[in-house]
């Protein structure tokens, strides 16, 4: 007993590698997170992101693209490493290395998953975040932070929207992001400029407005493009 109690205590004298996903969705007009319940104490009824430690036979973004589909099922959307987080009590179970990651994706058809480690999954606003657990505010803080950046020179926002979608609801995206008003005529003049969207030759009807043109992405892959 005592050999094993050596081992365990040699086995973390040096840090150990995490990868946490903050994952975004765009749903009724607020820009939200998904975040997990805790369980295990210290932190039994905090939430936090979804993430674990790094396995010796993955790499960190094998991990995070892992704890990306365990939670939500969904694959092939955008997902940019962050950040690493190190300071040294970050972790009361030990000296834990967070690499953190953030997702995109939209908010239509996704079902939530969870696993006896945890009790809860959901949604919540980025704004409204519930008592979380290790530094997972921080790491919230850093990811929309550098959400805010990368949509004004990327095309990126194509993750958090369905196939086809309207000016307006674009438009939409950008400013709950930005969390700003854009002008209505600047944007839709700078947006088609770009070569980044194309109509789709449908409109959407059946709603109180007149018909709305509806558009696609040319690329639904990352591009660098100047937007704002």
């Amino acid at each position: 007993m005592n050999t094993l109690k050596q081992d365990v205590e040699k086995k973390y004298q040096f840090a150990v590698i995490a990868t946490d996903v903050v994952i975004f969705t765009a749903q009724n007009g607020k820009l939200k997170v998904l975040l997990i319940e805790m369980r295990k104490p210290p932190y039994t009824g905090y939430w936090a992101c979804p993430g674990g430690l790094v396995k010796p036979n993955e790499s960190v973004d094998r991990a995070a693209q892992k704890h990306l589909f365990d939670k939500t099922g969904v694959k092939d959307v955008y997902l940019e490493q962050l950040y690493t987080f190190g300071e040294i009590d970050r972790d009361p179970f030990g000296r834990v290395v967070s690499v953190a990651y953030y997702a995109l994706i939209p908010s239509g058809g996704i079902k939530l998953k969870t696993s006896h480690e945890y009790t809860d999954v959901d949604w919540f606003q980025v704004k409204q975040l519930p008592p979380m657990a290790y530094d997972h505010t921080e790491i919230i803080k850093v990811a929309v932070k550098r959400l805010k950046d990368k949509i004004t020179y990327s095309n990126i926002v194509y993750s958090l929207l369905p196939k086809s979608f309207t000016l307006s609801e674009l438009q939409g995206i950008y400013e709950l992001i930005l969390d700003k008003r854009l002008d209505k005529r600047n944007f839709r003049k700078k947006i088609l400029t770009l070569n980044l969207i194309t109509k789709t030759g449908r409109k959407r009807t059946g709603e109180a407005n007149r018909p709305a043109q509806l558009y696609k992405f040319v690329r639904r892959t990352p591009q660098e493009v100047e937007v704002l």
